[in-house]
């Protein structure tokens, strides 16, 4: 028995992935020149990451957008050093990137604790400065969201993406028979009987040109480098987006999906996939699956169908290719012991690196005892 939580991120459309921070130290304080006094310096400003946090709670509990740290005491008769200002902090969910204006990626913040400077307070007035202070770091910086998942859905407009969510989890994703009908990420949980839980994040659909950030392109290939595996959703009997749009069959879409993933960021196809072929209901759709897997196994032979600049560089070898149906439940079941199958087994590998790691260490630490080195003065 497998029972199903759901978790959203989005909420009446007001999901936010990314804000636009103003960040300020505090500046220090002033020295006392009569006894040679050092004013304390100002406060840090840093980003933290806490878990339960979304970006949504940082815009609402601060409207204006600013952060400035403490100002660092003045140097006094009865205190000749000053204190430090008040540090101010940026509370932010883990799976943030924090960049400033420019773009430089200041740091990235992945797991609950960890943290980074963005805004240094001023130094306090001292003999060095003739007793004047100096004003904290002023910053602009962006915190960019990028969800953490276990698995992301990757699939081009109306292959039943968010079908499949809800079959999976029992998430209440919008679902529409036109095509772009998930314009935020949500996600669902699956617990299964050990409490093993598992996270499927649902995302905008892809469209020809996503790399290139036509549609949500940039949007979505965000995302899906931060989750640990990939399920490729695809429409057996293929996809139009648009009546002007060539039409696309199945192995086509299996190609393009890889292709532009391959262009955003050349190592996302190595992530592991499963392939899931949805609508398995329809009319055809078993000679459909059949003529599939046979292209599966030979790609290169159907490169032809493909325009040559969209024919991914490397084949995508997939751990599991599941036929469903997300509509009727068919294939559902044999589908989260696929996925459940492919996540052990990366957290078996994980594991059993670390023992080698810590094996090979521990052996580097110990020296041998009782060796014997021969060489040319060596006797017997």
């Amino acid at each position: 028995m497998v029972w199903i939580s759901r978790i959203c991120y989005r909420k009446y459309g007001n999901f936010v992935d990314n804000l636009r921070l103003y960040v300020r130290g505090g500046s220090g304080g002033m020295g006392l020149p009569r006894l040679g006094g050092q004013g304390g310096k100002g406060g840090d400003v840093w980003v933290v990451a806490q878990k339960e946090m979304t970006l949504k709670r940082v815009k609402d509990k601060y409207p204006q957008k600013r952060f400035i740290a403490g100002v660092g005491t003045n140097s006094s008769v009865r205190a000749l050093k000053g204190q430090k200002g008040e540090d101010q902090e940026v509370l932010a969910p883990p799976g943030i990137t924090v960049t400033n204006d420019d773009g430089k990626v200041l740091s990235e913040l992945n797991t609950e604790g960890d943290r980074v400077l963005v805004a240094r307070g001023g130094q306090g007035g001292s003999y060095h400065s003739e007793f004047l202070p100096s004003k904290g770091q002023t910053r602009q910086i962006r915190l960019d969201l990028k969800l953490i998942a276990d698995l992301g859905l990757v699939g081009f407009p109306n292959a039943g993406k968010s079908s499949l969510l809800t079959a999976l989890s029992h998430a209440k994703p919008q679902i529409a028979s036109y095509a772009f009908t998930t314009l935020r990420p949500e996600i669902g949980k699956v617990m299964y009987e050990d409490h093993k839980q598992i996270s499927v994040a649902d995302l905008p659909g892809l469209i020809e040109g996503a790399h290139m950030n036509r549609g949500m392109g940039h949007q979505f290939l965000k995302h899906v480098e931060r989750t640990r595996q990939l399920l490729f959703v695809v429409d057996v009997c293929g996809f139009q987006l648009a009546s002007k749009t060539p039409f696309r069959s199945a192995f086509e879409a299996v190609q393009l999906l890889i292709k532009e993933l391959e262009l955003y960021k050349e190592d996302l196809p190595c992530k592991p996939a499963v392939l899931v072929v949805n609508k398995m209901d329809l009319p055809d759709a078993e000679d459909k699956l059949t003529e599939l897997q046979e292209q599966l196994l030979n790609p290169h032979e159907f490169s032809h169908l493909l325009p040559d600049d969209m024919v991914p560089k490397n084949n995508m070898v997939f751990r599991h290719v599941v036929p469903i149906s997300a509509a009727t439940g068919f294939g559902i079941a044999h589908l989260k012991t696929c996925i459940r199958q492919s996540l052990d087994k990366d957290a078996s590998m994980a594991t059993e690196s670390l023992h080698c790691d810590r094996l090979q260490a521990l052996r580097g630490a110990v020296p041998a005892k009782n060796t014997l080195t021969w060489g040319p003065t060596a006797s017997v």
